[in-house]
């Protein structure tokens, strides 16, 4: 579902860092901000792990940022699943802020059905670009097209992004059952 050129929605939900993370301070901090919904079980966001950080490093001091949200439903008490998120995080040495999303309310709110999934917000919060991170299908050697990378370039130099909208591949999110 295309979210391009609404607004985002607001959140505000705790950080595996035990901080909690609001998207309207961010938006005054950053010109760029990256709302990827990953999870610690998915092999589709461990392929991308290494790629997230390198592009957190390579656009971080130009005012942009990562920002990745697990919203998978877990049996388990949300302190527990904060703790396999942090054990997630320090395996995988994240760079960037790891979210909890416990209503899934925040995975509603952007229409996001699968992991990963990339937001690309500008300094207003409107969706600039969403879907793929890139069209690789196992190995980032195999990317001819860096949607994601691309996306962050053209938002920081105030320039329109080319392709806005990649339908998104991956695992669904684990839905909570009524």
């Amino acid at each position: 579902m295309n979210t391009i050129g609404n607004y985002a929605p607001d959140f505000e939900i705790p950080g595996i860092d035990k901080q909690v993370y609001h998207l309207g301070s961010y938006r005054k901090q950053f010109k760029a901000i990256a709302v990827v919904f990953m999870g610690n079980f998915s092999s589709n966001v461990d392929s991308y792990i290494e790629y997230l950080k390198q592009i957190q490093t390579d656009f971080g001091d130009r005012g942009f940022t990562v920002i990745g949200i697990d919203s998978n439903h877990c049996t388990e008490p949300i302190a527990e699943s904060m703790e396999a998120m942090q054990k997630y995080a320090t395996e995988k040495e994240l760079n960037f802020p790891y979210l909890r999303d416990p209503t899934q309310d925040v995975a509603k709110s952007f229409k996001a059905k699968v992991i990963p999934t990339v937001y690309l917000l500008d300094r207003d919060a409107v969706i600039r670009y969403q879907g793929r991170i890139d069209d690789r299908t196992e190995t980032i050697n195999q990317a001819n097209h860096d949607y994601l990378r691309d996306s962050i370039a053209a938002v920081l130099e105030d320039r329109q992004v080319s392709q806005n909208y990649i339908e998104p591949v991956g695992d669904e999110i684990k839905w909570r059952s009524k």
